[in-house]
């Protein structure tokens, strides 16, 4: 019987050894989060104001947990992306099974949340209490992506503990991310992330 190894606990080293995954140096590979950004409305930049503000807010006591994150801040930008609406569809707690065949283990986890759009992953968010740093959880979102059976299109991927943004994106063996976004930063860099998102919403549509 094979062993099961929790996602969380899952190392790029092992993805890289099992499964071929390698960082992508092609710098045209991860492009959709670098251009072709349509401007947001004044009411998409006030309300992102509200979501950082709220943000700032909780974060004067914390930690943060997961479901806050979620309901604060990823919840939010899920609506303003338009992703509530068809054709996409929303999961959430979906369970994956990622077998290591090297190793003769399965990778088992949940994905906190699943954008889908006609059996196509747009989006696995993986959402972190306020004091987890995003790039830990790499490797975890990365084993998610993998177990999507649909290998034609490209998968895209996005990590946030409620302060911090990071994008990723697999396609076949490789992968790539995006920068680091953050509420700390000078300005409100939510309105990059939601770009973004709504940018990779109309390439899936198209």
């Amino acid at each position: 019987m094979a062993q099961a190894i929790a996602a969380k606990d899952v190392t790029l080293r092992e993805l890289k050894q099992n499964f071929g995954l390698q960082i992508s140096q092609d710098a045209s590979f991860f492009d959709e989060w670098l251009n072709g950004f349509t401007p947001l409305s004044e009411e998409d930049h006030h309300l992102l104001d509200r979501v950082k503000a709220n943000f700032l807010e909780l974060m004067e006591d914390p930690p943060m947990l997961e479901n806050t994150v979620k309901m604060v801040v990823l919840a939010p930008l899920l609506d303003l992306a338009g992703f509530y609406h068809k054709p996409f569809r929303i999961e959430t707690e979906t369970a994956i099974a990622l077998e290591m065949k090297d190793e003769e283990a399965i990778i088992r986890g949940r994905i906190d949340v699943l954008v889908i759009k006609n059996q196509l992953w747009l989006l696995v968010i993986e959402s972190k209490r306020s004091d987890f740093a995003v790039t830990r959880a790499i490797p975890q979102a990365l084993a998610y992506m993998l177990s999507n059976t649909e290998t034609v299109q490209p998968t895209f991927g996005m990590i946030t503990n409620g302060n911090e943004f990071l994008f990723l994106k697999t396609s076949q063996n490789e992968y790539a991310n995006s920068r680091l976004f953050s509420l700390v930063n000078p300005n409100n860099e939510l309105y990059e992330v939601l770009q973004i998102l709504k940018h990779l919403g109309s390439k899936i549509c198209m």
